[in-house]
């Protein structure tokens, strides 16, 4: 059975679903007012373990250009609106992530 994400914006959560069945659930940081989480469908298109800086321990890639699901330096943003866009979790949650789904998976963000 394949594996599927959902960010829910307004919950601040990533959930992993495998067919229709929610198996792990997240708290995430989003996207700040002037830089939005970009709402849609998407993929993972590449994966990159230890990418340095404010990616933390692992940067899951998006279909959508420059944007991603990635670790923080910055355990203290979970929960917030602070991110340029892209989809933060704590380290130990996406390398947990990570772990588990391959590059194709479906991303679908909505508000």
């Amino acid at each position: 059975m394949a594996y599927r994400i959902v960010v829910a914006l307004s919950q601040r959560t990533l959930h992993l679903l495998e067919g229709d069945r929610v198996i792990r659930s997240y708290p995430i940081a989003i996207g700040k007012i002037l830089t939005q989480s970009p709402v849609g469908e998407y993929r993972i298109v590449n994966k990159v373990p230890h990418p340095g800086g404010p990616f933390g321990a692992f940067w899951m890639g998006l279909s959508r250009p420059h944007y991603g699901i990635h670790g923080t330096n910055n355990p203290a943003s979970i929960g917030h609106a602070v991110s340029h866009g892209c989809i933060r979790m704590y380290n130990e949650d996406v390398l947990a992530l990570a772990r588990l789904v391959p590059i194709g998976t479906r991303v679908t963000i909505r508000p």
